[in-house]
């Protein structure tokens, strides 16, 4: 079965009043998710081995395979954009208490937590994510990955928080001001009721 695009979980204008404009969510999602998706199902389609195998276990089975590396990438980008869309939300910013709880736990403190996300997704080099993950150590951390790949991918643990931060994501509302954008996304946009919710099913 072919893997498939999914819809937005919001209007293309819902995020508009908080930083992300319609023109950004139609071409982020439509144009640069879509190509992932159907990259992937082209490489999926002349690689037998790669068939019936789930996104997850095609990223695990090609990754550190320099053969593979387009399949690698796109599968990873399009697992990464899934949950980046999810990630996202007109009523962000707002930290619930469980997961405040946790943050402050294991991180210090929410303000912490925000500098180590933004120094994070700042000092990734060119295109790439910063993630907030639970260790399989049961402990929450703040990563980075270049490109398509992601916690999964590097055994990070499993992630609660992803933002994406290839100049596509936000060059029409942000231009150059990438630290602009990731400042927004903490304070404005974050899902974090999403992020507590990935972190109660862990």
């Amino acid at each position: 079965m072919a893997f498939e695009l999914p819809a937005l979980p919001y209007s293309y204008n819902a995020l508009a009043a908080k930083g992300m404009c319609q023109e950004t969510l139609e071409l982020h999602h439509d144009k640069h998710h879509q190509a992932y998706v159907t990259a992937l199902n082209g490489f999926v389609e002349a690689k037998p081995e790669l068939q019936g195998k789930s996104l997850d276990e095609i990223i695990l089975a090609v990754k550190g395979d320099a053969a593979s590396a387009p399949v690698f990438n796109n599968a990873g980008q399009h697992w990464n954009h899934i949950l980046f869309w999810n990630n996202l939300s007109a009523n962000g910013g707002g930290i619930p208490g469980a997961l405040e709880e946790k943050i402050k736990s294991d991180l210090g403190s929410v303000e912490t937590f925000k500098e180590e996300f933004k120094k994070a997704a700042t000092t990734q080099f060119g295109s790439g994510w910063a993630w907030l993950v639970l260790t399989p150590a049961g402990k929450l951390a703040v990563t980075k990955t270049a490109n398509g790949s992601n916690p999964l991918a590097e055994g990070q643990g499993k992630a609660l928080l992803g933002l994406d931060v290839w100049e596509h994501a936000y060059y029409l509302d942000f231009r150059n001001r990438r630290p602009d954008y990731i400042t927004n996304y903490l304070d404005k946009l974050a899902n974090y009721e999403f992020a507590e919710a990935q972190l109660k099913a862990a």
